[in-house]
């Protein structure tokens, strides 16, 4: 009696949702990526400063020129890598709100189809029930009809 859905779009969802799940796993991997070069940065910073003060100590018991001198081109070393991170962390970070507006376009598309798809399967639905009223009154009528004319 009834009739099977079948959404028109059905394909293209799959594709979208197919897009969506890349985008996903590309935007975690930028998170991550991004997570890993701002620990890197962190850590060449703390490392500057433990650096600092220990050459501060150090200098307070007394330091050779050549130690001194050593201090200085490691903390120089330093802050060349951590420039370098710097910029890192910039790239990473908007690579990252690429990915992350990517995934919010490509997810509402998503929502924008499953939207269209719940309100053609409500129509069809109302459709159905409407065929199937109007199959019923038919059968009463006929069997009305039939009790009649015996």
């Amino acid at each position: 009696m009834g009739s099977v859905f079948h959404y028109r779009f059905d394909q293209v969802m799959t594709i979208k949702e197919q897009e969506k799940n890349e985008s996903e796993m590309a935007y975690k991997e930028s998170v991550s990526d991004f997570e890993k070069i701002a620990t890197d940065l962190f850590e060449a910073l703390k490392k500057k400063e433990d650096l600092i003060i220990f050459q501060q100590e150090r200098m307070s018991t007394g330091l050779s020129i050549l130690e001194m001198h050593n201090y200085a081109n490691f903390i120089d070393s330093i802050e060349k890598k951590i420039a370098e991170l710097q910029q890192k962390v910039i790239q990473a970070r908007s690579k990252m709100e690429w990915f992350e507006a990517k995934l919010l376009e490509i997810s509402l598309e998503c929502k924008k189809y499953e939207k269209m798809k719940e309100k053609e399967q409500t129509l069809f639905n109302l459709e159905q029930d409407r065929i199937e009223v109007i199959q019923l009154d038919e059968m009463s009528q006929i069997a009305f009809y039939n009790k009649e004319v015996r």
